[in-house]
């Protein structure tokens, strides 16, 4: 079961080209794919999926190289998915899972008023990723527990498209996460900076019902972006009803690919962004 499991997930990697990055002596591996200005996807838990792949495969054909870094999990597995991987195998993979992130110097996952680590390292992805693949600049696309690594992307001028999908970080039910995002006082001060005055645009999507997303956090980032901050906020009932969980994945586990779907309109905004803003 081990080695199909495996083999399954090499086959969903198939038309990616696996590489590897290094910055300040923090090497991650990447998945890219496609021409054209580069769009960063920073895969939600448990990695990167076949929806993410799915999700990134639309960026490409939309004229972009997308580059998937590979922070956690085993790329290509579905592993949240008991239907892939049975009911055994998903409870075992997301218990090791969190316990390497809440172990991990390079996520801060509680703690409010911090940026992660690894947004360093991302931005050094960001300027790399300009320099290879050309065009005005960069987008990037964080989802749930990276949601809010694309605004701290944002610290950095080549960062011209920052989509924070579902940003989940810092976890609820701590007291004051609601109005807060996962973003030092620096460096939010910096991208507002830059929403003022050169016109920076940040993308935020959330279903209105996710307690994970709290709509303060949404408000809180109007309140400090002003009109740089671009909310789509949707209904449960433009969730996909086949997935497993409750709405929360906007582009990827939740999103109905079909004309006039919100989800379908939401996933066409955030392209429209990357070509108004990149190429």
């Amino acid at each position: 079961m081990l080695v199909d499991l495996k083999a399954e997930a090499a086959a969903h990697l198939i038309d990616f080209t696996k590489e590897s990055f290094t910055s300040d002596g923090v090497t991650h591996d990447l998945y890219r794919k496609g021409t054209g200005p580069a769009v960063i996807v920073i895969a939600e838990i448990p990695g990167i999926t076949p929806k993410v792949l799915d999700f990134a495969r639309k960026v490409v054909d939309a004229g972009f190289t997308a580059v998937l870094p590979h922070l956690f999990g085993t790329p290509g597995l579905d592993a949240a998915n008991p239907k892939a991987i049975g009911y055994a195998g998903t409870a075992k993979s997301m218990a090791k899972l969190a316990g390497s992130l809440c172990v991990s110097r390079e996520f801060t996952i509680l703690a409010t008023g911090k940026s992660s680590p690894v947004v360093t390292w991302l931005r050094a992805l960001a300027r790399k990723e300009h320099e290879r693949c050309g065009g005005k600049g960069v987008g990037a696309v964080g989802m749930c527990f990276t949601g809010g690594f694309a605004l701290g992307m944002a610290v950095d001028d080549v960062m011209l498209a920052p989509v924070l999908s579902q940003p989940s970080l810092p976890f609820r039910p701590i007291p004051g996460t609601g109005r807060t995002i996962d973003i030092s006082p620096q460096d939010l001060d910096t991208v507002k900076v830059r929403c003022a005055k050169q016109g920076l645009k940040v993308m935020g999507l959330r279903f209105k019902s996710d307690f994970m997303v709290p709509g303060e956090r949404f408000d809180f980032l109007r309140e400090q972006l002003g009109d740089g901050f671009i909310a789509v906020e949707l209904d449960d009932a433009d969730a996909n009803p086949d997935a497993l969980t409750p709405p929360h994945s906007v582009l990827t586990e939740h999103l109905i690919d079909e004309p006039g779907q919100p989800t379908r309109r939401a996933l066409d905004d955030v392209i429209q962004l990357f070509h108004d803003t990149l190429v």
